[in-house]
């Protein structure tokens, strides 16, 4: 059969052997023996099957069969000597433990064993004395051997159908979740062709005419220009669009697309607002020193930075708009900074706005734990400023990190 390796004794295994030594060496000294058959000067030989007793307890999890093979001989040499009770229930215990704890071929071959043990010992005993009083010993044989042997493989049997049912359990939900996560791409699938259709035609259109009114020859300078911003912002709204599309559709990818913005891109997106705005200033203040942050604060961070100076484009006032990126809370953060001058406009905004952009900021911000505060304030020199604050965990804080494990 095979055989266990032997490992540090469970601290239960521990209170059981110190409870059985300890209850044996009390009725040893009170001489409270099942049947004394060695003389006074002996009695302490009975002490002998109790200290390997209590030691193949200690076993009983991590070293059967040795635990038992151990205890077999001792509860013969207790029975031969004079029991203890003490002893006899020790040994009990660790029948037991070999049927609940032992391997499956070890409690197939116990259960039976004992059976034939308590049956051989009833037929010797009334063979031996032919009195209907010796039923009694098969009767404590049985008890000794059968009834924990069968206790054990009934709670054995009653953990393996506890097993199989979890196991039956984990598989159900794996099966639900594959369901749940096909169910989810085939969503991402189709949002992905509607977003297609709807909205990446209408930018093809706006870039195609774009590129047919820079080809006529009597547009002014200024409409020229008006109509290369047009066009660049169209076509890097088709790529981001593609690249989205792409995510939708490919939801096994273990990675993000190389085409994924970057913090990098900051500047670009400034110089493309500075082509676009008329009387707005836009300045960069990057204090990263040049640290790298995860790739998904990273994003987060571009989109926050683009909605900001989206939302400048659309309703500041001619005046400085300032961008500052800096690492907080030493280097555990990523804090954007965005301001612009606040004043209405007689004509109203630039361009409409529905404030989905700020929800969509404060969505991105919070799924990484971050905060976000918008809203009006008030500069050094006393200007009314449009002020956005974000701050993005680049990493947890140890005692954080110690909580979640």
């Amino acid at each position: 059969m095979p055989v266990r390796r032997f490992g540090r004794p469970h601290r239960d295994d521990w209170l059981v052997a110190c409870a059985g030594l300890a209850g044996g060496l009390f009725l040893w000294s009170f001489d409270l023996y099942n049947s004394p058959k060695l003389a006074p000067e002996h009695r302490w030989l009975t002490l002998l099957p109790l200290a390997a007793l209590c030691l193949a307890v200690l076993g009983r999890r991590t070293a059967q069969p040795w635990a038992l093979l151990l205890a077999i001989p001792a509860m013969v040499a207790d029975q031969v000597m004079g029991s203890l009770l003490a002893t006899l229930l020790l040994f009990t215990d660790v029948v037991y433990a070999a049927v609940l704890y032992g391997s499956a071929r070890l409690g197939r071959i116990v259960l039976p064993g004992s059976v034939i043990f308590t049956v051989a010992a009833t037929v010797t005993a009334v063979a031996t004395f032919r009195d209907p009083k010796a039923l009694l010993l098969g009767a404590i044989a049985g008890g000794v051997t059968v009834a924990p042997a069968w206790t054990g493989a009934i709670l054995r049997n009653h953990k393996d159908q506890a097993a199989a049912e979890r196991l039956r359990a984990e598989q159900t939900a794996l099966l639900a979740e594959m369901d749940r996560t096909q169910a989810i791409n085939a969503e991402r699938s189709r949002m992905a062709r509607e977003l297609h259709d709807v909205v990446a035609n209408h930018l093809s259109a706006i870039a195609i005419h774009s590129t047919a009114a820079l080809s006529l020859q009597d547009a002014g300078t200024t409409t020229r220009d008006a109509l290369g911003v047009i066009r660049e912002n169209s076509v890097q709204g088709l790529a981001e669009m593609r690249r989205l599309i792409g995510l939708l559709r490919d939801a096994e990818a273990a990675e993000e697309s190389p085409a994924t913005p970057s913090l990098d891109g900051v500047e670009a997106l400034l110089d493309r607002a500075r082509a676009a705005s008329d009387g707005l200033e836009f300045t960069l203040s990057d204090e990263r020193e040049g640290t790298q942050v995860p790739a998904p604060v990273e994003l987060a961070a571009y989109r926050v930075v683009q909605e900001a100076v989206t939302n400048a484009l659309k309703h500041a006032s001619p005046g400085p708009v300032t961008l500052g990126l800096a690492l907080t809370d030493e280097g555990r953060a990523l804090a954007i900074h965005v301001t612009s001058p606040l004043a209405g406009h007689d004509d109203g905004p630039r361009a409409p706005g529905s404030g989905a952009g700020l929800i969509g900021m404060r969505e991105r911000v919070e799924l990484l734990r971050g905060t976000l505060t918008t809203g009006p304030a008030t500069a050094a020199d006393g200007a009314k400023i449009w002020e956005v604050r974000a701050v993005l965990p680049v990493r947890e804080r140890d005692e954080e990190r110690e909580r979640d494990r």
